[in-house]
């Protein structure tokens, strides 16, 4: 029999209400089902709008156990009521401690457990390390009903040593929900290409399919540029949307076939971690 998957990502503008965030996720994610999606991707913490901005003491309330978190528990209802698989991010607090999360809901709504951000940016707009710590989970690659899955979130997207690790560890498919745009040191400043093309790279040298699910909209002047995808293990884009575009894409994906082309590369087979010990 063969292996597929079908992925599924979702680009919406959030607002600072965080029960219609997750209403509105969850009407996407049974949109998605419908049309097929085994995996649906919501973008990096959908409950509000984009805090990181700036560093303001009042946001550290956003924070919740995931275990508890309503995110969590409601999207866990409807990714058991659809039989697809949901990795949820999640602002998480774990008692003193402060993380940019994912929780990994499986297609029967059980939660897998947590993925905590391993790299955490610092820089205009983007003022994470206030907010985060950095994770103490490691990688993970979660085996779920519909395949194995590793998420990185966001700034580990840039990392070719996430996404290797996450092949090594024997990841069908790499996922990341992300919250990227302006810059606003250099209004000149556009990253979408580099960081598509980041990506691209990923699934090129790992020979793996890559979903990315961002965030779009104008947030108080920092303008999220979409551009949410699917490529394959080519990194050829399947599917795409747009800058402005709220929505969801979805693409489908034999593993077999993946499997097969991943071997006859040889990129793992001709591996020397012998000589890799500058990266460490």
């Amino acid at each position: 029999m063969t292996r597929s998957i079908t992925l599924a990502a979702i680009q919406f503008s959030p607002s600072d209400d965080v029960q219609d965030n997750i209403d509105r996720v969850a009407g996407f994610i049974e949109e998605a089902a419908g049309r097929g999606a085994d995996v649906v991707l919501p973008p990096e913490l959908f409950c509000g709008s984009y805090f990181c901005k700036t560093q303001e003491e009042e946001h550290f309330a956003r924070a919740l156990p995931w275990e508890t978190h309503p995110a969590v528990v409601q999207l866990a209802e409807i990714a058991k009521k659809c039989g697809v698989v949901v990795p949820v991010s999640i602002y998480e607090k774990d008692g003193p401690a402060y993380y940019n999360s994912l929780v990994m809901l499986d297609a029967d709504g059980s939660a897998m457990g947590v993925y905590r951000k391993s790299h955490i940016p610092d820089g205009p707009g983007y003022q994470e390390k206030f907010y985060f710590r950095p994770g103490d989970t490691g990688f993970r690659v979660w085996d779920t009903q519909k395949g194995r899955i590793g998420v990185g979130i966001c700034w580990d997207q840039w990392f070719p040593e996430a996404a290797r690790a996450m092949a090594l560890m024997g990841a069908d498919v790499l996922l990341y929900p992300t919250a990227i745009g302006a810059e606003p040191q250099d209004s000149t400043l556009d990253t979408a290409g580099r960081w598509r093309r980041a990506m691209l790279g990923h699934a090129v040298s790992n020979v793996i399919p890559v979903c990315a699910a961002n965030r779009m909209g104008d947030e108080g002047g920092q303008v999220f540029y979409g551009t949410s995808f699917i490529a394959d293990q080519t990194g050829e884009v399947v599917t795409d949307l747009g800058r402005t575009e709220e929505g969801v894409i979805l693409a489908t994906f034999d593993l077999d076939e993946v499997d097969r082309e991943r071997a006859a590369w040889g990129f793992f087979r001709d591996r020397r971690p012998d000589l890799y010990g500058k990266l460490v």
